[in-house]
């Protein structure tokens, strides 16, 4: 039984109205689930203001208000707490309240645009291979020691990370690999957890709808890194222009992973092919069944990661030689019949796409065409519309361009902002096709012997979000219904 002092150690207070001896049965930052006895966070989310329902949660059974705003009236019997940044707090209470959760065993986060989903599932991948016991939190799933729960959002919210985060100590994990957007940095969702270790993937254009400058999306990821504490390790890219900048202001042991130039973990690819990569990590000459120079980079942050962690290097590499990656990252299949090879990839950030195309090109071994099929997602960024259109054209034969996640916008108008700023030369390449589904076809349709067709966007994601509802849409469903026809 924890009191309401209890977790509130470490939350730094303005003022207190009402007794904090009281015992509390759980941390709400929902009014809707506020119970007998609960503590209610009223945090200001990005469109709701959760001080707008404390009458609520009371009324639900409340025992006690946290608020950067003291209410004018307030209920006897309940408890009034008042704090800078309820959203910091929220955190803080929610590691307190599960025990502090992420003390009791090792958590790694991994950042950056692109590479963190593989990253931290390849991380998990190795470590029970290594037999650790241990958990994922990541964009496609959450696991604990093989038991999938489905996942939400890349980053929980800080209620339910810690309550998934309790759950690993008490089935045993070691280890909980984890990913961390920049929402949830700035949300401060993170707030309280303790990290043994950070891994910084790259950065590039992306979530400018949330963030609003570049700028600023870089604060978010380095603010991650600044919060380390110095028993932590820090490790980043320094191919990538802003890596260093990651490590500026952080007290953690500082580390380096590179393709091109000197690093703690340095990395040459020898082979790439659809076989997988053939590289060396620090003069050690290893095989993996990945494919790719964006792999190359995940594979040398995760053997960094690993040996900081202290594993042995040989057992480190012998096992990640037999990993596959995360679903719908570099996702192939090949028709029997015809030989067309079908790429399902996550790509949807211009960089990210450029990366999956510039694989793909090395992959070519003579006049295949590259087929791309790519859309954007609705309420989202909409300045890297055009670019991701110009890079889609650039970089393939030919493209259609197809609805992602269209959400509340009309499809036929993200189609048009792609569009737009289309050089001449490009225009002749692409067609659009609303309806992903007939995109996808279309696209299988045009493919000749062994051509490559992309299928850019959604990756993993099994459904597909129209006007607020999730119709159950799977690339790779599509894409084999596709190949049994031309099989026939």
């Amino acid at each position: 039984m924890k009191t309401l002092a209890d977790i509130l150690y470490k939350v730094p207070l303005k003022a207190v109205s009402g007794s904090t001896d009281v015992v509390v049965s759980g941390v709400q930052i929902d009014s809707r689930k506020a119970s007998n006895r609960s503590v209610f966070v009223a945090v200001k989310g990005v469109a709701i203001d959760g001080h707008k329902f404390i009458d609520k949660a009371i009324e639900l059974g409340a025992i006690a208000v946290v608020c950067e705003e003291l209410p004018s009236q307030q209920k006897e019997g309940v408890t009034y707490v008042q704090t800078e940044s309820t959203a910091e707090a929220a955190g803080i209470l929610a590691h307190n309240f599960y025990g502090q959760p992420s003390q009791k065993l090792k958590l790694v986060g991994v950042t950056g645009t692109n590479g963190k989903t593989t990253i931290a599932t390849l991380l998990y991948k190795l470590f029970i291979c290594l037999g650790y016991q241990c958990g994922l939190v990541s964009t496609v799933e959450n696991i604990i020691n093989g038991k999938i729960i489905p996942s939400t959002h890349t980053t929980p919210d800080a209620i339910s990370l810690n309550a998934l985060l309790k759950q690993m100590v008490d089935e045993g994990c070691e280890y909980a690999f984890m990913e961390v957007s920049s929402h949830a940095v700035h949300q401060r969702r993170i707030a309280g957890l303790e990290f043994v270790g950070a891994l910084f993937s790259n950065i590039t254009h992306d979530h400018l709808d949330y963030h609003k400058t570049f700028d600023e999306y870089i604060k978010a990821k380095k603010a991650f890194f600044d919060g380390l504490s110095s028993s932590a390790f820090a490790i980043t890219n320094i191919d990538d222009k802003r890596g260093l900048v990651m490590l500026q202001n952080t007290a953690a042991k500082k580390l380096s992973y590179s393709l091109r130039s000197m690093a703690d973990f340095k990395g040459k690819i020898l082979e790439n092919g659809l076989s997988g990569l053939v590289m060396t990590i620090n003069d050690q000459e290893v095989h993996f069944r990945l494919i790719g120079e964006f792999n190359a980079y995940n594979l040398l942050a995760v053997y960094g990661a690993a040996v900081s962690l202290g594993q042995d290097k040989q057992e480190v590499l012998q096992c990640l030689s037999n990993t596959t990656g995360a679903e719908g990252r570099f996702d192939y299949t090949v028709s029997p019949k015809e030989k067309v090879i079908a790429i399902v990839d996550y790509a949807h950030t211009p960089d990210a796409l450029i990366n999956v195309l510039a694989t793909i090109k090395k992959l070519r071994q003579g006049n295949e065409q590259v087929i791309t099929v790519v859309g954007c997602g609705g309420d989202r960024d909409k300045t890297k519309r055009p670019v991701m259109g110009e890079v889609a054209c650039e970089h393939s034969d030919k493209v259609i361009f197809t609805s992602d996640n269209p959400r509340s916008e009309d499809p036929m108008e993200i189609l048009n902002d792609m569009e737009t700023g289309l050089p001449v030369s490009a225009k002749r390449k692409y067609i659009a096709i609303a309806d992903r589904k007939q995109a996808i076809k279309t696209a299988i349709s045009m493919a000749q012997p062994e051509d490559i067709v992309l299928v850019a966007g959604k990756g993993h994601e099994k459904y597909q979000e129209i006007n607020g509802v999730k119709h159950h849409f799977d690339d790779k469903e599509v894409v084999q219904e596709m190949f049994e026809l031309l099989n026939k």
